[in-house]
């Protein structure tokens, strides 16, 4: 359904604010999304018209393509399924986020052969969808966000078709370093950088991501870049700009004391007792790191008797990507790792690992209220905001263990124990450390980190780049 009208402001995303289940009777119920995208664009809307460029996920969405249900400031584009999965899970989810994340098993993996490149041609097809939605959505003169990796083409494909428009694009997971982002076939690393270079401005969470990009526009394009992170290529510049997304603390401060929430809580205290407690809250992501998280709290148990029977390992890990066998076979290391160590160590009153692979969002936010010590450990992260919304959340106080290759680390490694993501012993004596806290050190550690992920909320993290983009403040370099 093509629109027939245009607006000022316009943003991109793979997946967009509303989406529509099909219930047993074949009626469509549409449900609103939430996260810092949602919330930004709803500021803004009570000012200017805007309109959100998203694809179809699922035959409920196309359904209400098809009988004219999305919102009117929703564009929900209907992509051939074969062609979206093969951009989605072949190129966005298999290739980009396992280059950026630095997941590869090299020796037998990736291999960019004839599969690899019908996948990237859907890819590109997908971005065309998106770029011409987009130029048809847009005002003369618009402001055009355009979100992450899914759609790194898009805004050189959009600058040819608009040139008149301001486009912007922000990229939500990490940079690859240039040797790294290098197993890319060449052509392919080119075009990607390229694609995000034809944007105004590309921003990150992150001045390292910042940086690392900047660094392969110069290694595979031999693109020039000034002091100020600004990437000059064929005669146009792009200016980089950095906005760590911080978590929204009215929000989950109001949510985290509801009924249902209080209910969880009881239930999780009733389980630990009088030990103290160690909690994760992950989904079973390939880069959370989720089993040496366990190793680490194993080799705690082995060389550390005193916490015998003293601590509960509280570790949610929800289900992600399941299509993938790499995703269905790391969620099945993670049990197989949780129950070995309830096997060697539990007893009749004492569960060492608590683990649960459901989903329960209110369960989550009980658990980051409990934690004693919060446990943060990916091998690589754009920014990751459980970081952020366990110190914000927090009762009594929590101790944040955290990786170092977390986005999250560049504000909040002051007053985090920091650990290598890939040195289990180091990452067991951080949580012993942790653990011994003192209860004033703990607190006031916590308050310092709750304040440093607060800085930029997600309205304000959104609305300070559509001013960037726009001129409306200087920008952040």
């Amino acid at each position: 359904m093509a629109r027939t009208t245009t607006a000022p402001i316009v943003l991109a995303s793979n997946r967009g604010p509303i989406s529509f289940t099909i219930e047993d009777d074949g009626t469509l119920t549409p449900r609103r999304g939430g996260g810092g995208l949602v919330s930004g664009l709803s500021a803004i809307g009570t000012e200017q018209e805007s309109v959100w460029v998203c694809a179809a996920l699922s035959e409920g969405d196309r359904a209400a393509i098809r009988q004219g249900l999305t919102d009117p400031d929703v564009h929900m584009l209907d992509i051939d399924p074969g062609t979206f999965n093969r951009a989605y899970n072949g190129i966005a989810n298999s290739t980009l986020w396992f280059v950026h994340h630095l997941l590869y098993d090299t020796p037998t993996k990736p291999v960019f052969g004839a599969n690899f490149r019908r996948e990237w041609a859907s890819y590109e097809a997908y971005n065309r969808a998106f770029a011409d939605a987009l130029a048809a959505c847009a005002a003369p003169g618009a402001a055009v966000l355009v979100q992450d990796y899914h759609l790194s083409l898009t805004p050189r494909l959009l600058r040819e078709l608009r040139p008149d428009l301001r486009i912007g694009h922000f990229s939500h997971t990490p940079w690859a370093p240039p040797d790294y982002y290098r197993l890319l076939p060449d052509d392919v690393a080119a075009q990607v950088l390229e694609g995000i270079l034809g944007a105004d401005r590309a921003g990150f969470l992150t001045e390292r991501w910042a940086r690392t990009f900047a660094q392969c526009c110069e290694a595979v394009l031999g693109a020039s870049v000034s002091d100020s992170l600004a990437v000059t290529y064929r005669g146009r510049t792009t200016q980089l700009g950095v906005h760590p997304l911080g978590a929204d603390a009215e929000f989950l401060r109001d949510r985290s004391h509801r009924p249902d929430v209080d209910a969880r809580l009881a239930g999780l205290r009733e389980a630990v007792g009088d030990r103290r407690t160690i909690v994760r809250v992950d989904r079973t992501e390939l880069s959370k790191n989720i089993v040496r998280g366990l190793l680490a709290y194993q080799h705690l148990l082995r060389t550390r008797p005193e916490w015998l029977d003293r601590v509960v390992h509280i570790a949610f890990a929800y289900p992600s990507r399941h299509d993938l066998p790499e995703y269905r076979e790391y969620t099945a290391a993670v049990l197989r790792t949780a129950q070995e160590i309830n096997d060697e160590f539990g007893t009749a009153s004492w569960q060492p690992v608590i683990l649960h692979v459901n989903d329960d969002f209110p369960r989550s936010l009980a658990a980051y209220r409990l934690a004693d010590v919060a446990l943060v450990n990916p091998i690589r992260d754009g920014m990751n905001l459980v970081a952020k919304e366990i110190p914000v959340v927090s009762d009594g106080g929590v101790a944040l263990v955290l990786s170092r290759e977390a986005g999250a680390f560049a504000e909040l490694g002051e007053d985090a124990l920091t650990v290598n993501p890939y040195d289990v012993i180091a990452t067991a004596d951080a949580l012993h450390a942790a653990l011994n806290m003192p209860e004033e050190e703990r607190a006031s550690r916590c308050k310092r980190l709750a304040e440093a992920s607060t800085a930029l909320p997600p309205t304000a993290w959104f609305l300070e780049q559509l001013h960037a983009l726009t001129g409306g403040q200087d920008q952040q370099e």
